[in-house]
């Protein structure tokens, strides 16, 4: 019989685990013969006393086997997929899935939901009318073959030791260790019978990983694993100080998304979700190199091809394409309030912090702060400046959506104290910081 107490014990003493008492314990776990406490007190020890890297591939390993491994060896073309590692206004999959779709590669997408302070993608796509993230079997060959892309949400069949696992460590604090995360992306991500991986590891304040050095740790490690597991995979080092684009919240996403594909979206949202399908056609060899990818990728736009993937994407999986076509015609039933500069605001944004805007979103409705919390949809913060914007005092700053109108001065003051001014605007910088691959990084540090 499995003794789990001693299993915990030797991870809270610091000791090692073998490869047997790991696969035992997940496989428990699964089943449903190890409770929760349990799991949560070896997440704790495991969060304090640390994994190894051998450790951390058999539980990607353990993971993995937890369920099915997609086969889509029928399917024309390459399978190459991109994966974050989570952010606050990261919505770069909604756009990035069917442009790399409109360019030949066949993306069999399975996105997570909201975790810790960061969105999920999973709740993003929920969030238009109609729209189902569970789909048959059957659906998801037949889609791969005929539409090159797939966008669901974690099944009872694939990596299910990793769904249980992934809404436990939302809510017990243990969500950034490097391990933990490991294992919950490659294992997902495996089970997609992939060619080849895109990942985009996220750096700064709003990140599970704050500092550069941890990024690149976390970036070296998701490499490595799969790479040991036969899929290409690429990692690009970005920078979550600052929110990505003008948006935080799920429909207030797929509405800067649906821009994004009309080739109007935000600078660092385009940017980055360029590159990353630059490298995903190189995995899926449609391109010689990820800048030639990225001309394909910008063409997939421009032509319009990639939106109307998109488009044909969600009446696939049930969505009201309606709302697509002119998102004002979702339904809204919540009002914005408007955040104003005050009056000590200097002439400049200089700073803004992803942080305390991600953690003021998830309390406005857009994410969990207990396991069993629903989403709201429509909750979320638009960003009217932002670093480098000229500002005058009493000038909108952000707007934002709640229900919990008892609230609404607690995020006011929130969303201002996220906010920096000064008499300069700060210098420009790219949200893309390096690239990792199993042969290095491009820009040593």
């Amino acid at each position: 019989m499995l003794d789990t107490v001693k299993i915990i014990t030797t991870k809270r003493n610091g000791e090692t685990l073998s490869d047997e008492s790991l696969a035992a314990l997940i496989e428990a776990y699964t089943c449903g013969q190890v409770p929760d406490y349990q799991m949560s007190a070896f997440l704790m020890a495991a969060f304090l006393r640390g994994m190894d890297a051998r450790e951390t591939t058999t539980l990607t390993g353990c993971m993995l086997r937890s369920g099915k491994v997609l086969d889509f060896g029928g399917a024309s073309g390459r399978t190459v997929d991109k994966h974050s590692t989570g952010g606050v206004g990261d919505k770069i999959s909604l756009s990035l899935a069917p442009i790399a779709a409109a360019c030949g590669v066949r993306v069999p997408m399975i996105a997570g939901r909201a975790l810790g302070h960061t969105g999920g993608t999973v709740d993003k796509l929920e969030s238009i009318p109609g729209y189902s993230t569970r789909v048959s079997p059957n659906q998801l060959h037949r889609q791969l073959d005929e539409l090159g892309v797939f966008m669901i949400g974690q099944t009872d069949e694939i990596a299910p030791a990793d769904r249980l696992l992934y809404a436990l460590r939302d809510v017990t604090a243990t969500v950034d260790f490097v391990p933990f995360i490991t294992a919950s992306i490659m294992s997902k991500k495996l089970a997609e019978g992939l060619n080849g991986l895109v990942l985009d590891v996220k750096s700064g304040r709003g990140a599970f990983m704050q500092t550069e050095r941890e990024a690149r740790h976390l970036a070296e490690m998701l490499v490595s694993v799969g790479t040991r597991f036969g899929t290409p995979t690429v990692a690009w080092l970005t920078d979550m100080n600052i929110p990505l684009g003008r948006t935080v919240g799920n429909w207030l996403e797929v509405e800067e998304s649906i821009a994004c594909l009309c080739g109007q979206g935000p600078e660092d949202v385009m940017s980055l979700t360029l590159q990353l399908c630059g490298e995903m056609l190189v995995l899926a060899d449609l391109a010689d190199s990820p800048d030639s990818g990225v001309q394909l990728a910008r063409n997939a736009v421009e032509s319009g091809r990639a939106l109307d993937i998109f488009a044909t994407l969600v009446a696939a999986q049930g969505g009201d394409t309606s709302v697509i076509e002119n998102p004002s015609r979702r339904q809204r039933t919540c009002l914005p309030q408007v955040v104003r500069a005050p009056e000590m605001a200097d002439r400049f944004v200089t700073d803004l912090d992803a942080r305390i805007l991600g953690i003021a979103a998830t309390e406005m409705g857009v994410g969990r702060t207990v396991k069993e919390d629903l989403v709201d949809p429509e909750a979320g913060i638009v960003l009217h400046r932002k670093p480098g914007d000229a500002v005058q005092p009493d000038e909108p700053l952000a707007s934002f959506y709640t229900r919990k109108t008892g609230l609404s001065a607690q995020f006011e003051q929130a969303i201002l104290s996220a906010y920096s001014f000064g008499n300069q605007a700060p210098p420009s910088r790219s949200v893309l910081i390096d690239r990792f691959t199993d042969t290095g990084w491009s820009n040593a540090a």
